[in-house]
């Protein structure tokens, strides 16, 4: 049941004496008003090092025909496990020097970001059959973009690819180099790109079927200095949806649908691709399996970090607001006239980065709506994360919070009777492996093949599974 109590390992613990800055507006600390939830996990796999150094997992996704679980490295390797996480097969890399893509992958928040099987990769005969799209950081800005900043300038290219396997049952990877769909010029090194995915809801005959989602950061730098996000005829900050396997868009590789919000609205300076817009870095979404709302995780400036959902048309307000403030500067909101502007999406939850619990660069992902049913505790949850830290959040799905932290809640992982954090336990494994002990986690969350929930992170190598308390 929710709540259980275990006995508690050293952790920092936000207290009501803890000052923060005046200008912030979650002067108390998280999970004041809400106990922790304790569930059990299991190590499922562990992924093959990158030249000595653990992989950066970034993204695991279930392919149901071959009973596989598709993960990638950030540095451009990608792996199959098998449904039991025995098995453990190389499947593609990337980076490889025969595709030509030059995975850029030389700081924190850059490579392969994000990828996506469409829902017909196993299903012979399909126009989806054996296609894996990749969304990646590139160093080779030779091909001209399709998506511009306005500056000129170019700090690397971002794109998304399209791999046509000829065998989608094979162990590994044979078909040909990627089809080029979109070129993002990035004009600074961060806020990249986010998660891409296909609405797993959607089945064949409705509108969403094979309609791809792309998280688009706002360019990086700090403050969307050139600002981006609220600029309809400009790609950055936004969610995109595409056919990636029309052909009505600009440069003819991918289609735009036409119950997209700002298709064929006839003005030119809007992009039809735009599902929603005012995103900041939008790391990770997901959608309810019951009622279909999709959750997105957005990591917010120096001060909120936020939870929303994603719909139609869906301004979310960046760089307009941070959170449900105004936003002023990379060190400022305005907290008067707090959610005022009844035009923007505010957040269901959010959470102040300066809470002592978090680490400096605190940083909002996750996402996973729990429906699984086979852990009691979770069940009716939308999980998500505080990356660096590894914290794993909770809200309640069916009684959405209208915004801040109150209802918020915190997961730890039960080992051996003792509660610990992600971190911790990443920590113990690095002890095991020799290795000196990660400073933070990194941490994301997916979906196993029967709604379980995975976690990835890059500093041990080991994706693990929350479990019910008599499965470990």
């Amino acid at each position: 049941m929710r709540g259980t109590i275990l006995t508690f390992a050293v952790f920092l613990i936000a207290s009501p004496g803890c000052a923060q800055t005046a200008d912030d507006p979650f002067s108390s600390p998280l999970f004041e008003s809400r106990e922790a939830i304790v569930v059990d996990f299991a190590e499922f796999a562990v992924i093959p090092d990158s030249d000595g150094e653990p992989p950066r997992i970034m993204h695991l996704a279930n392919e149901p025909v071959s009973e596989r679980l598709f993960v990638n490295d950030m540095t451009g390797p990608f792996y199959t496990v098998s449904y039991d996480g025995g098995t453990v097969t190389a499947y593609l890399d990337v980076d490889a020097d025969r595709w030509g893509v030059g995975v850029e992958s030389g700081s924190r928040e850059r490579g392969v970001q994000s990828f996506a099987l469409h829902p017909e990769f196993g299903q012979v005969g399909s126009p989806g059959y054996g296609k894996l799209y990749t969304w990646t950081d590139t160093d080779n800005t030779a091909p001209t973009p399709d998506f511009v900043s306005g500056d000129g300038q170019d700090s690397h290219d971002t794109v998304l690819l399209e791999w046509s396997a000829d065998d989608a049952a094979a162990a590994s990877y044979d078909g040909g180099p990627p089809r080029e769909l979109i070129r993002f010029e990035q004009p600074f090194g961060n806020h990249n790109g986010g998660q891409i995915g296909f609405n797993p809801l959607a089945r064949p005959g409705d509108t969403d079927y094979g309609l791809l989602y792309v998280g688009i950061g706002d360019g990086g730098s700090g403050g969307d200095p050139l600002n981006l996000s609220q600029d309809l005829g400009r790609g950055f900050g936004k969610i995109f949806r595409i056919d990636p396997l029309g052909s009505n868009s600009a440069n003819s590789q991918y289609g735009i649908p036409v119950d997209n919000p700002f298709a064929g609205d006839g003005d030119p300076n809007t992009l039809g691709e735009i599902y929603a817009y005012g995103v900041r870095n939008p790391q990770r979404f997901a959608w309810d399996p019951v009622n279909g709302n999709m959750f997105l995780a957005d990591i917010g400036q120096n001060i909120v970090e936020e939870l929303s959902i994603v719909t139609r048309g869906a301004n979310l307000g960046w760089n307009t607001w941070e959170g449900s403030f105004r936003f002023i500067s990379r060190q400022a909101v305005d907290l008067t006239d707090q959610r005022g502007d009844p035009s923007v999406t505010f957040p269901v939850a959010e959470y102040g980065q300066l809470d002592p619990l978090l680490q400096p660069s605190s940083a909002a992902s996750g996402v996973h709506v729990y429906r699984d049913g086979d852990i009691p505790q979770l069940e009716g949850l939308v999980l998500f994360t505080d990356l660096p830290s590894g914290e794993i959040l909770y809200i309640d799905a069916d009684d959405l919070p209208n915004g801040g932290q109150a209802p918020i809640g915190r997961v730890l992982l039960d080992d051996e009777g003792v509660a610990k954090t992600v971190l911790e336990i990443v920590r113990e494994k690095n002890a095991d492996q020799g290795r000196p002990p990660a400073t933070r986690v990194d941490l994301h969350l997916a979906a196993g093949p029967n709604g379980e929930v995975l976690l990835l992170n890059k500093h041990d190598g080991v994706v693990r599974m929350l479990v019910p308390d008599e499965d470990r």
